[in-house]
């Protein structure tokens, strides 16, 4: 099984963001060479805590620094930018860096109302077009004629370059069915709600018509996860993302604090019960554990690929989880 990473670009408390993103290059590096397939970058505005709003930018130096390892977006917001844009952007990327740049389009916002108002300059957003934004910016990248009146009469500049592998991100399944028909890849997100299914997976496959952005279905599955040598030192290292995700759940953008200051934060009844239920989509354990776990879901949802979030405050321990996850799955 192939995997991967999904790097949000997590900005630690007692981090700049200079340092998460000179972080993050080097986190890619070192992935290259545990034999990672894919690298993607998410997309979020509007907070002090992730600093990965530009994940385009961040793929260029992410290609220059490796040779071999798949970079990605995890990805662009399609609702904020042109299609045209964006067409231009990951051609000239696959021309810089030939075979090995994904586009990864996602019609989520990546940020707070105030965000989605920002990024259109205050202009009232349409959401029901991204599906035709998202068609339009594949004509454009292979030549086609674009079907939307504001994109017709222009072409994208650099052309008959190598096209970026193209894919469709997805959270709850509502857009496994266009992805199969656009004849992308299927990036579904189970650590934001864990509710990926085979039925799912199975009408994205049969669904799918071939094109040259994707010749056979292709499902990527993400999760967050720590791995470590033992259980205990696992979850040791668990409860800060533990915490960062509860934070989300009841609307408080927490820091990402350590592992050593995680420990002494006291929690409810109620909140420690819903960090247990999060465990399906934040896997924690041992080496055998988290891929044994991994593999009985594969065999159940019918995946291809797996990629992996690894929020961690500490270098040490996202490294950890990578390396080790890797070569209990060999």
């Amino acid at each position: 099984m192939k995997l991967g990473i999904l790097d949000q670009i997590p900005v630690a408390e007692t981090q700049s963001a200079t340092e998460a993103l000179q972080q993050t290059i080097e986190i890619a590096k070192q992935a290259e060479k545990l034999g990672y397939h894919r690298f993607w970058l998410a997309e979020h505005h509007n907070s002090n805590r992730l600093a990965s709003s530009a994940p385009e930018i961040v793929m260029a130096h992410i290609a220059a620094a490796t040779e071999k390892i798949r970079v990605g977006s995890g990805g662009i917001m399609v609702m904020h930018y042109s299609a045209l844009k964006i067409a231009e952007v990951f051609n000239t990327l696959s021309a810089l860096t030939s075979n090995r740049i994904d586009l990864g389009m996602g019609r989520a916002p990546g940020g707070d109302g105030p965000t989605i108002t920002a990024m259109a300059q205050g202009r009232y957003f349409r959401s029901d077009d991204q599906y035709d934004k998202i068609i339009d910016i594949l004509n454009l990248m292979d030549g086609s004629q674009p079907a939307l009146r504001e994109y017709q009469g222009v072409s994208v500049t650099p052309s008959n370059v190598d096209l970026a592998e193209a894919w469709l991100l997805g959270s709850t399944g509502n857009s496994a069915l266009k992805a199969g028909e656009l004849g992308i890849g299927y990036a579904f997100a189970q650590f934001f709600n864990g509710e990926a299914s085979r039925a799912i997976f199975d009408a994205y496959r049969n669904a799918f018509i071939p094109t040259a952005f994707m010749e056979q279905p292709l499902i990527s599955i993400s999760y967050a996860a720590t791995v470590a040598e033992t259980k205990d030192e696992a979850e040791y290292r668990a409860r800060p993302i533990d915490l960062f995700r509860l934070g989300l759940m009841t609307g408080r953008l927490v820091p990402m604090i350590s592992a050593e200051k995680a420990k002494d934060v006291t929690l409810t009844e109620k909140e420690e019960m819903l960090i247990q239920q999060n465990r399906r989509i934040h896997l924690v354990g041992t080496p055998d554990q988290v891929a044994g776990q991994v593999l009985k879901e594969k065999a159940e949802f019918g995946f291809n690929e797996l990629m992996i979030n690894a929020n961690h405050a500490e270098m040490e321990s996202r490294m950890d989880t990578y390396r080790l996850l890797a070569e209990a799955l060999k």
